[in-house]
């Protein structure tokens, strides 16, 4: 008995030992920011966004929205979080924040740059090493981004037109209809060498009737008269063939072409031949990080 009295005696005291150790090392881990104002988990939460220390600012972000909820700065912060994640690559976390922001805070006004940020992270999705190597362009990925960016920037020139972000949201717009537009080209003109001539020209009418400011209509009537051809649709390839001598009078299509030399490919539309886009604005430093805070 008394031996069995001791062991849970040692047992108790050993338990008392391990819970002592662990609160002492609760205790040991201080927390700097644990008195901090929320002006001050703001400025340094800025500090360190404009340093390049992106995950520390997301850190003070996220602490100053916790402990400081219903406060102005809160909103911004919310704000500010989704740049901090954008520029720690974080695509996910970036478009997560922009879309909570506009969402608890749709007549926000500093809510345009909650869908500027949003269409720049799409615009700007990380290719990865070999995408960078390559030299792949936006119209060779899949264009679910792209549409989702076009969507964004367009929220931002229709419902913001005198939005400081508004000018390169308009110029971004444009290049991603000619990417979209050369996707499908291409993805036309994959289904003409497969003579998979019914895809080939449902592809290249979608061009047509979506993308009309695009330069690719050229290429996308020259998919269709060469997979009219294919078909032996002899009268609708004649009268493509004729729309596209009246709409391009310089193209290098000649109809006599088909079936004596390959079909010419033309390379990935440039962001050069487009309208040129500004350079992009420092949405670190946007007008409304000069303002009082929100």
């Amino acid at each position: 008995m008394r031996r069995s009295l001791a062991g849970i005696a040692a047992t108790l005291l050993l338990a008392t030992a391990v819970l002592t150790a662990g609160c002492g090392g609760d205790d040991n881990k201080y927390d700097e920011t644990r008195d901090w104002s929320a002006e001050k988990l703001y400025s340094s939460a800025k500090e360190e966004l404009l340093g390049g220390d992106y995950k520390k600012a997301i850190n003070y972000y996220e602490k100053l929205e916790a402990r400081y909820p219903y406060g102005k700065l809160a909103q911004q912060a919310q704000l500010e979080i989704g740049y901090a994640y954008y520029k720690d690559k974080d695509t996910i976390g970036a478009l997560a924040a922009s879309d909570r922001f506009i969402k608890l805070h749709p007549n926000h006004p500093n809510v345009d740059y909650a869908y500027y940020l949003k269409g720049l992270v799409n615009f700007n999705e990380d290719l990865g090493l070999l995408g960078g190597i390559s030299g792949q362009d936006l119209s060779e990925r899949d264009p679910k981004a792209a549409r989702e960016s076009f969507e964004a920037f367009k929220e931002v020139v229709t419902r913001f037109p005198e939005s400081r972000y508004t000018p390169d949201s308009m110029a971004r717009m444009r290049y991603l209809v000619n990417a979209m537009a050369t996707h499908e080209v291409r993805t036309a003109e994959y289904y003409l060498r497969r003579q998979a001539y019914v895809a080939a020209v449902n592809r290249a009418q979608f061009v047509i009737a979506n993308y009309q400011q695009s330069p690719m209509i050229e290429d996308a009537l020259v998919v269709l008269v060469k997979a009219y051809d294919g078909m032996g649709l002899n009268e609708l390839r004649d009268d493509t063939a004729r729309l596209l001598k009246l709409n391009f009078p310089n193209t290098e299509f000649k109809i006599s072409s088909l079936h004596k030399r390959p079909w010419p490919w033309r390379g990935p539309i440039s962001i050069a031949s487009t309208a040129p886009a500004p350079r992009p604005l420092r949405p670190g430093r946007p007008i409304w990080t000069r303002r009082r805070p929100m």
